[in-house]
């Protein structure tokens, strides 16, 4: 039996059609292509240039930030 993979976003449960998505398919979902942000997995920061590796499970917590520029 299938079932949707839960994961936690910046406190917030969501849930997706997946049993378990790389970093980079996590940002196409949520619409960040293009933006600045940071992803940090079960407390490790996932460095951008690695996301097509990293894999997003189920039960993951996840906080990702924004960057802010100002002057």
């Amino acid at each position: 039996m299938y079932s949707n993979m839960k994961i936690t976003i910046n406190g917030n449960i969501r849930e997706f059609s997946y049993e378990s998505m790389t970093a980079d398919e996590l940002v196409i979902e949520l619409k960040l292509t293009g933006k600045r942000f940071a992803i940090e997995r079960n407390g490790e920061i996932m460095p951008k240039g690695l996301f097509k590796q990293f894999i997003i499970n189920d039960g993951d917590y996840l906080e990702i930030v924004g960057a802010v520029g100002g002057g």
